[in-house]
């Protein structure tokens, strides 16, 4: 059987999963909301400036 406690203590963290992490983690990413964000902007600077 196996004893996962004990398979837990030899576990040792890939070196690239890190550095994928912290690639992943410090990109500036533009989800959906601060797209829409950006076409208000866009849009009410549009109108006043007609």
């Amino acid at each position: 059987m196996i004893d996962f406690e004990e398979e837990l203590k030899k576990f040792h963290p890939s070196l690239d999963i890190d550095e994928a992490e912290d690639a992943i983690y410090n990109q500036d990413m533009t989800d959906m909301a601060d797209l829409l964000v950006s076409l208000i902007k866009d849009d009410k600077e549009g109108k006043s400036g007609k």
